[in-house]
């Protein structure tokens, strides 16, 4: 029997590495308590997810467990022990916002959620691939100090900088820059996961990865780009754009796609590895020009509001460089790009808010 943990099974990125795993025939255990709901309200809910996970893999088993209870996650380490192939660790608070209203919450469930599950993992399962779903806010705002070239719809890095065709590769620093509190219990979490890698031989992975969307993700103002605005576009709800007159540009990986990277990693692991993660410039956008793909995919204008002041830290541009993931994982390539995810996310929320109705 071969069995994978996966944190946050039921948000985005959890529900779909459980369906990727959970349709490779692993049996899969979800660790998920819905705090997606308590950070940011009843919209944002994963239950549903939940359900459906259920109903539909019956090789997974659901734990409503948080990823702060030390004696709960280790538990499930015991329970399964040395069957443990792969941890894919998802569970995350993940809004600049929210962790300044909250700093102790956001570094318990990012940065010491992290450590008791690497101490599980390291006690009980140690031949086990583990995965971290980390983020490119670890960089801080050093990508703001990069030279850009402003645009009708965007910026765009100056074609003469080295990382203009290509995007910021791993070895940009995380030193002397603002990263938010949440980007910085999230670095915290990276540098453990590096850590328990490097230092102890666990077979860790960071994946540091700029926007991830699909039609699981529960959106809301905080967080989830395209899909928030999708919901606001299909709920013909006003939707904010904030700071940089919307030309802010953000790659974007499907959360199938991300998954498959995951899987590639839990084939063929090693320690302490490190990826940027994206989509890459093969799918990437402006706030501007994803309001008017979502304006086309609906067929009539969004209702539109403009803060000139951009939030704390965010970055003016960001591509990822993939190609160090590509170069040791040649197999795996994204299948989404922009117009395919947003396509995506409409009908799946169409499809869920019909439902619901």
């Amino acid at each position: 029997m071969a069995v994978a943990i996966v944190t946050g099974s039921c948000g985005l990125v959890g529900a779909a590495t459980v369906q990727l795993l959970a349709a490779k025939g692993i049996d899969v255990v979800g660790i998920d308590n819905d705090m997606r709901r308590s950070f940011f309200g009843a919209e944002a809910s994963t239950a549903w997810q939940a359900h459906e996970l259920i109903a539909r893999h019956r090789n997974y088993t659901h734990r409503d467990i948080d990823i702060r209870d030390t004696a709960a996650i280790t538990q499930e380490f015991l329970r399964y022990g040395r069957a443990v192939v792969a941890v894919v660790h998802c569970a995350a608070q993940p809004s600049h916002d929210w962790a300044a209203r909250d700093p102790m919450v956001d570094f318990a469930v990012n940065a010491t959620g992290t450590l008791i599950l690497l101490q599980a993992v390291r006690q009980h399962a140690p031949q086990a691939a583990l995965v971290y779903a980390s983020t490119n806010k670890v960089y801080g705002d050093r990508p703001n100090h990069l030279p850009f070239v402003e645009r009708q719809t965007r910026y765009e890095l100056d074609p003469a900088h080295p990382w203009a065709a290509q995007g910021v590769p791993e070895e940009m620093s995380v030193d002397a820059t603002l990263h938010s509190l949440f980007g910085a219990s999230k670095l915290s979490a990276d540098v453990l996961v590096q850590e328990y890698g490097r230092y102890f031989g666990l077979r860790t992975a960071c994946f540091r990865c700029g926007c991830i969307t699909g039609p699981g993700h529960s959106g809301a103002a905080l967080h989830g780009f395209l899909a928030y605005l999708v919901r606001c576009a299909v709920e013909r709800r006003p939707y904010a754009v904030i700071g940089y007159d919307g030309k802010q540009v953000r790659d974007n990986i499907h959360a199938a796609d991300l998954a498959a990277a995951f899987w590639c990693f839990i084939e063929h692991p090693s320690a302490g590895a490190v990826f940027n993660m994206g989509g890459g410039r093969a799918a990437n956008c402006s706030v501007n020009e994803a309001v008017a793909a979502v304006e086309a995919i609906t067929g009539r204008p969004m209702a539109l509001s403009y803060t000139p002041e951009a939030r704390i830290g965010d970055h003016r541009w960001w591509i990822s460089n993939v190609e160090k993931f590509r170069t040791a994982y040649p197999h795996w390539a994204p299948r989404y790009d922009i117009g395919a995810m947003l396509g995506d996310i409409h009908a799946g929320l169409s499809e869920r808010l019909l439902a619901a109705r």
